[in-house]
Formats: structure tokens, C-alpha cells, sequence
């Protein structure tokens, strides 16, 4: 063949991008279960965090179960079967909140338990996400981790830092009368319950923290709602019956 002509050097091109497809795909086949599995850790890493459990990813993978006593999956206030784990968080919160698959871990850390529950959102330049949890009260933030894909570094990017994560700590989600009042993520000045200092600089990242949990909360509230009442009934019960 003569390598001169442009008929070999179409050739040789074709040749070589079938070459190098197959090899990033066949590269791409074998290095997934890794991938899959480093997600997956860092998923168990993130959901420890938040009751303040500090592990490595590796680390995370080991004690999970000793920490996660239950992974429940709810729908419409009614628990239904299910990987809790592996539900695609970008996917439900697209659907009406009827319909929403909502996972749910309950915790257990030196015989305390805790509900975590996962927030997925919108910042300013792409996806948020993270997990808060509750004290047994189901109202009273226990911990709070939040992580994002694109968020601008030194402004809406501080929403992984304890800067802003730790000011969640002790904030309530529920008014008295049981409704959801969520967090508000405002501009400086917070000191009600329910307010925590925004990202300075970061704005419509603030914003997008404080929608997501309002958002992905309303898939809880059902079950807050009849669990917090129940437990008032029977903690009436219980002084009743010590009178």
C-alpha cells in the first residue's frame, strides 16, 4: 500500500480510533466496580459523618453496620420494600412528593439513636448534596455534611466546611405545632432556632442548602409528624401511669 496516498492515511486514522475506543472502553469495564465501590464507601462516609463518626473510607466500609441499625425506604408516610442505599437521590426529588422513594438510616452511637436523612439540591453551578441527622425527637439537628460537584472554590464551596456545617448542629426543623419550618440559611444576624449564617459571598449556593432541605424534608414530614406524636402519647402514657 502505498502510504503516501490520503487512502492510507484515512485508514490508519480509522484504524487507530477503533483502537483507542477499545481500549478506554475495555479500561473503562474493568476500572468501574472500583469506582463504583470508592463511591459507595464515600457515600457510608458521609452518612457516619453526620453523627460525627470520623472515619477514613476505608475505615467507614468496616463499621458501618456497627453504626446503621436500619436503612428504611418510605413512600407516602408508608414504609416500603426496597435498597434504601442505592436510591438515586437526582432522580426522586424530580417527582411529586407523593411519589418520592425516601430512604431513611437510623443510627445508633453509644446507645443513642439517630435518624440520617439525604438531601440532594441545586447550587449556583451544578448538583448539592448531604445528609443531616436527627436526635431522637426527630426536630432537633444532630449533625450536618454537605458536598457539591462545581461550586465556586472559596465562596459557594465553603458548604463542605465546618464553617457552615457545624451551625446545624442543635437547629430544629419542627415548630411546635409539628409542621416543618426547616432551616433558614440567611445573610448574617441568625439567632432564632431555625437560622443558621449563609456562605458570604455564596448566596445563591445559601440558597440552595436551604431549599434542598426544605425540599427533600417534605418527603419526611408525614412521618416526623406521626412518629413525634406518638412519642408525646406514650411519654404522657408513661407519667400517667408512674402518678
Amino acid at each position: 500500500m502505498d502510504v503516501n496516498k490520503n487512502s492510507y492515511t484515512f485508514m490508519f486514522a480509522a484504524v487507530m480510533v477503533v483502537v483507542v475506543a477499545a481500549l478506554l472502553s475495555f479500561a473503562a469495564t474493568q476500572l468501574k466496580p472500583l469506582q463504583d465501590r470508592n463511591v459507595e464507601m464515600e457515600k457510608m462516609q458521609s452518612i457516619l459523618r453526620s453523627i460525627e463518626v470520623e472515619k477514613t473510607r476505608e475505615e467507614a466500609a468496616e463499621v458501618y453496620n456497627d453504626y446503621i441499625t436500619s436503612q428504611l425506604l418510605l413512600q407516602n408516610n408508608e414504609q416500603i420494600e426496597g435498597d434504601a442505599f442505592n436510591i438515586d437521590m437526582a432522580k426522586e426529588i424530580r417527582k411529586p412528593i407523593s411519589e418520592r422513594q425516601a430512604p431513611l438510616y437510623v443510627a445508633d452511637k453509644e446507645g443513642e439513636t439517630f435518624y440520617i436523612i439525604p438531601l440532594r439540591g441545586t447550587g449556583l453551578w451544578g448538583p448539592i448534596w448531604g445528609y443531616i441527622s436527627l436526635q431522637e425527637d426527630l426536630s432537633t439537628i444532630y449533625g450536618a455534611v454537605f458536598d457539591h460537584q462545581a461550586e465556586t472554590p472559596g465562596l459557594g464551596a465553603e458548604i463542605n466546611t465546618d464553617a457552615l456545617q457545624n451551625q446545624f448542629k442543635g437547629k430544629e426543623i419542627l415548630g411546635d405545632d409539628g409542621n416543618l419550618v426547616g432551616i433558614d440559611v440567611r445573610k448574617g444576624d441568625a439567632n432564632e432556632a431555625n437560622e443558621v449564617d449563609g456562605i458570604s459571598g455564596g448566596t445563591i449556593t445559601s440558597d440552595g442548602v436551604e431549599a434542598m432541605i426544605a425540599d427533600n424534608l417534605q418527603a419526611y414530614i408525614p412521618f416526623l409528624k406521626e412518629y413525634t406524636g406518638n412519642a408525646g402519647s406514650t411519654a404522657s402514657a408513661d407519667q400517667t401511669e408512674e402518678n
